[in-house]
């Protein structure tokens, strides 16, 4: 598999270039068979290094090598995979508050879009009333 698309790549070198924002990442990395998820905000102008939130058994925002995270070797020979649904949604601080929060980003995951879910959904029905 293609760890980034063309487009995916443009917009990780656009936030590369505007650094001290708050970022939504682009892309997720996971490792198929265990620990290991990575949502990448930015990309440096050679191409190589990544920042955004990784996550091997602690959350900690930082960078890895491109290069690196593609040259892992799984069993069954498996890789490092990308997330095809992942749509990002929140800056990256609040992805980070939320693994810090619970742990690990899988379990952020699914409680920012279950949190998310329910505020929009409080959000369309204060709205609805109003009408």
């Amino acid at each position: 598999m293609i760890l980034l698309t063309g487009t995916q790549r443009d917009r990780l070198l656009a936030n590369g270039r505007q650094r001290d924002q708050d970022h939504i990442p682009v892309v997720k990395f996971f490792n198929p068979f265990g620990a290991g998820v990575w949502l990448a905000t930015e990309l440096d102008e050679g191409g190589e290094v990544m920042f955004g939130l990784a996550d091997l058994g602690y959350p900690e925002l930082g960078s890895w090598s491109l290069e690196e995270l593609s040259s892992v070797r799984l069993p069954f020979g498996m890789s490092i995979e990308r997330d095809l649904l992942f749509t990002g949604d929140f800056p990256i601080s609040v992805w980070a508050d939320a693994a810090r929060e619970t742990g690990n980003i899988r379990a952020a995951e699914r409680l920012l879009y279950r949190v998310g879910a329910n505020f929009t959904r409080t959000s369309a029905d204060t709205e609805n009333r109003k009408n």
